[in-house]
């Protein structure tokens, strides 16, 4: 990986977060940003917890689906998602630190597929997330 490519990268989604105010208003951060790789962090807070005092499913779909937008657009080309499918294996509870891992697995021409892992701060796979991207027409910031 170049250096440029690097800061390619850490530019395109810094100016996608920048704009994205459903994942700054969950307190969503991302904390590691390499060319089609992302790791986002959320803290599971009061407000988050269903009936059963555990993360409501659709918020960790949610940081799911935040790490894959980020991961599809490390590249700079204007992505968005097709479709995507979550399998939850174990629960989060209040206070939680989660952490989604965003890779891309696989493009072809403007489609790709992208792997986003959820663990809690112990380690424990929380959620696998699977995204299908599909690239639009543009960038995000100025190649140069």
């Amino acid at each position: 990986m170049s250096k440029n490519t690097q800061s390619l990268a850490e530019r395109a989604v810094g100016a996608l977060y920048d704009q994205d105010a459903a994942s700054q208003a969950l307190g969503i951060r991302i904390v590691e940003i390499r060319p089609d790789f992302i790791r986002a962090t959320m803290v599971v807070r009061a407000d988050m917890v269903n009936g059963h005092d555990l993360c409501h499913g659709g918020l960790i779909f949610t940081l799911a689906d935040s790490a894959f937008a980020f991961c599809c657009n490390s590249g700079n080309a204007v992505t968005v998602g097709a479709a995507a499918t979550i399998d939850y294996l174990a629960p989060a509870s209040r206070g939680d630190e989660l952490t989604a891992v965003a890779t891309m697995i696989w493009r072809s021409g403007r489609t790709g597929l992208c792997d986003v892992l959820v663990s809690n701060q112990r380690g424990e796979t929380i959620a696998v997330f699977h995204g299908r991207s599909v690239q639009r027409q543009g960038t995000l910031v100025p190649e140069a």
